[in-house]
């Protein structure tokens, strides 16, 4: 009988981090957004086989490029979220797409907010990781459902439901 993989282990998740300040000042920067990827796949229930997901942790000088190119908009953002082309052919994996974040703005949000990086990092990355499942928060009801998604899957990861903080902040 053949093995059935789990949704998100049937994810390849390529890893870059051209920004040395992820590693410096998180070393373990890289494992906390492959796990923080994995929990977003499984939690939203993608039922994926062989498909391919990159994270970028860049600096702010590479997402203001991105940005700017891609977005027509000046100056970086904590994270963009860059779907894939899907398959090139019926053999190849699905394409999910790229999550990028940049460095500095991240760890100044997390500062700003009173998180911890490691803690807005993967809260960055789920969120980036379900827009490229299709999720977005263009409209007041499709931002509910995609916090309240976002909550859940940080809450597996032991992480604080950061829209709360938000309001409590604002309180």
């Amino acid at each position: 009988m053949a093995e059935k993989r789990a949704p998100a282990q049937a994810v390849a998740i390529d890893l870059a981090v051209p920004c040395a300040a992820w590693r410096r000042v998180l070393p373990r920067a890289g494992e906390l957004a492959i796990t923080a990827a994995r929990a977003a796949l499984t939690k939203a229930g993608a039922r994926l086989r062989r498909a391919e997901l990159s994270l970028v942790l860049a600096d702010d000088a590479t997402v203001a490029a991105l940005n700017e190119r891609w977005r027509h908009r000046s100056g970086p953002t904590n994270v963009l979220a860059f779907p894939g082309g899907g398959r090139s052919n019926a053999a190849a994996p699905l394409l999910l797409g790229d999550v990028i974040l940049a460095f500095e703005t991240v760890a100044r949000e997390a500062e700003e907010q009173g998180k911890t990086l490691s803690d807005h990092l993967r809260h960055l990355v789920v969120h980036g990781v379900l827009h490229l499942l299709g999720h977005d928060h263009d409209e007041e009801k499709t931002a509910r459902r995609m916090e309240a998604l976002e909550t859940r899957v940080l809450a597996t990861l032991g992480v604080a439901d950061p829209y709360r903080l938000r309001e409590d902040a604002h309180g």
